[in-house]
């Protein structure tokens, strides 16, 4: 009987550069996942700024959008819920903009400068992003998007600026002493976003451009509200200006 000599297998040489790499901890893959997502709800976010600043409302749809930053549908649905909460969070990015257009006025040593300065950023800010302005003021139902009475609030608050700007002009003696603030800036509101609507839809026509209308309405404001025409009239040609 013959038999043969069994050599005791060798083991495998350890794996050489093709082993798979640790998986990185589960924190950064968060972390990283986190920074993805971000990234992608700001881009739906640019590219419907961009849609409507560039084409108009009718060309905003979620399909347009996810095709664009190259996700799928469900990518407006995972980060806002729906198209109108999409819209809303354009909204109130517009409010952020225009707020800080509105900082920008400061205040100075005459109050009727600085009221005139607020009412020319709001006219500005109406004529660079009008399809957001529209959204903001209720001026358009894009994508089914309805104000809520939260909504409104935002726009409520940019109120205060000009509304202090009178009350300053009341403790300055340009205004009379029993003017109600709170009324005026409403009254205020009322011709600006009139002024902005109607010179958006090309009403403001014959030999009058809109900045005329807006020098003509606000020294009118004024000098009703208690203001020397004088002084008004050079007050809001400096705020109007820009200082």
């Amino acid at each position: 009987m013959s038999t043969e000599n069994h050599e005791p297998a060798r083991p495998e040489p350890p794996a050489g550069p093709e082993t798979p790499a640790r998986p990185a901890p589960p924190g950064r893959k968060a972390g990283e996942a986190r920074r993805d997502a971000a990234a992608l709800r700001r881009c739906l976010l640019d590219e419907a700024a961009r849609v409507l600043a560039e084409e108009g409302p009718a060309a905003l749809s979620a399909r347009r959008l996810v095709k664009a930053v190259g996700a799928s549908t469900m990518a407006v649905y995972t980060h806002f819920g729906s198209m109108p909460a999409l819209v809303r969070e354009l909204m109130r990015e517009g409010f952020d903009r225009f707020q800080a257009r509105v900082e920008e006025v400061g205040q100075g040593s005459d109050p009727v400068v600085e009221l005139a300065g607020l009412c020319r950023v709001y006219q500005e800010f109406a004529r660079a992003e009008p399809d957001v302005y529209a959204v903001m003021f209720g001026g358009s139902v894009l994508a089914g998007f309805q104000l809520t009475d939260e909504d409104r609030q935002m726009g409520a608050r940019v109120l205060r600026y000009p509304r202090d700007a009178i009350r300053r002009c009341i403790v300055a003696g340009r205004f009379r002493a029993d003017a109600d603030a709170d009324l005026l800036v409403r009254q205020l509101f009322v011709q600006m976003h009139g002024l902005a609507q109607l010179a958006h839809a090309g009403y403001i026509l014959g030999g009058y451009s809109p900045d005329d209308v807006l020098a003509g309405g606000l020294r009118g404001f004024a000098t009703a509200a208690g203001d020397d025409p004088d002084a008004a009239a050079r007050s809001i040609a400096s705020g109007l200006r820009g200082r």
